[in-house]
């Protein structure tokens, strides 16, 4: 199995061994992650059981070939170290770093009321 998919994985399996659904009722895991009782679940078994779906599904997506899937992380401020700067698609610095609005022109009539020559 790639290993994108294999942290969250372990997480579901480690939520599905300490809910009441395996802990009291004695049910198999198998039992617990299909519909009667995948209600009775924390809602933060069935978050993770959602998104091992999801990272499963990125795995034969043609969209994701060859990004793969995104890492999983608890916040965006972890995985971008800020969550400020824009999206960007590649990596390095952008080409023009200091871009001036373009409302500083004078294309209209100047201060003295005289039109500037072209």
């Amino acid at each position: 199995m790639p290993s994108s998919c294999k942290d969250i994985r372990a997480a579901l399996a480690e939520c599905l061994q300490n809910s009441d659904c395996i802990m009291v009722h004695r049910n198999k895991a198998s039992d617990c992650l299909r519909s009667p009782l995948v209600e009775t679940l924390p809602t933060q078994c069935q978050q993770l059981k959602h998104g091992y779906g999801e990272c499963k599904r990125g795995l034969i997506d043609m969209r994701k070939r060859f990004r793969g899937n995104r890492p999983i992380s608890v916040s965006a401020e972890l995985e971008g170290g800020g969550g400020n700067e824009g999206y960007q698609l590649y990596a390095g610095k952008p080409a023009v770093s200091d871009v001036k609005p373009s409302g500083d022109k004078t294309d209209g009539p100047a201060p003295g009321g005289e039109r500037p020559e072209r």
